[in-house]
């Protein structure tokens, strides 16, 4: 009797995704016994015989490999997880693929376009706020300037200060040094004067 084949876990050696015409992912198990191959898209099995013409399974057996194809007519619009799957009696090995719908050259052309727009629109509604407001700014610089020479002007003028010398009071004497004379004492000093004057 012909010894029996050794037991060889299921192994992924190669995986692809295309995008060409269709999308199609495509995954290659090798193992003995010759392993057999699932696809799951989003959690739900996807059956070879699937009558849904969007999704199609096609598979190839040749020991100990299993070659296995899925193709979708149509690319996703949302990011959608894949998983083929290849098992046999001595174990299983999985692969999980996550399709991301690349965004057409339309949507960034139209997206560049609406950006250029915007800033186009922008600048024109900053640059009439500019005229509408600048002469409100312009008078306001003038009263400001206005009043800054007529104080200057006000400090610098000489017929301004005698008035307000004039306004301010006499400083009063300091106490202690008035003098009183009496008259008798200015007769004294009168006499004394006209003898000297002899």
């Amino acid at each position: 009797a012909d010894p029996l084949p050794q037991l060889v876990p299921t192994r992924l050696l190669y995986s692809s995704c295309s995008t060409e015409r269709t999308l199609q992912c495509s995954c290659s198990f090798h193992g003995i016994p010759t392993p057999s191959v699932q696809w799951w898209m989003e959690g739900s099995l996807v059956d070879e015989n699937n009558p849904d013409g969007d999704l199609q399974v096609t598979s190839t057996i040749t020991a100990p490999w299993a070659n296995s194809t899925i193709s979708l007519a149509e690319k996703p619009k949302k990011s959608t997880k894949l998983l083929c799957k290849g098992k046999n009696q001595s174990g299983t090995h999985a692969l999980s693929i996550l399709l991301i719908p690349r965004k057409s050259p339309s949507s960034s052309k139209t997206f560049i376009n609406g950006l250029i727009h915007g800033i186009v629109y922008g600048t024109i509604a900053t640059a009439l706020m500019f005229l509408c407001f600048s002469p409100l700014i312009m008078k306001y610089i003038r009263m400001k300037l206005t009043k800054e020479v007529a104080a200057i002007k006000a400090e610098n003028n000489p017929t301004v200060r005698p008035s307000q010398e004039a306004k301010m009071p006499l400083k009063p004497e300091e106490p202690g040094k008035s003098t009183i004379s009496s008259s008798s004492e200015n007769q004294i000093l009168k006499k004394q004067n006209k003898r000297t004057d002899d």
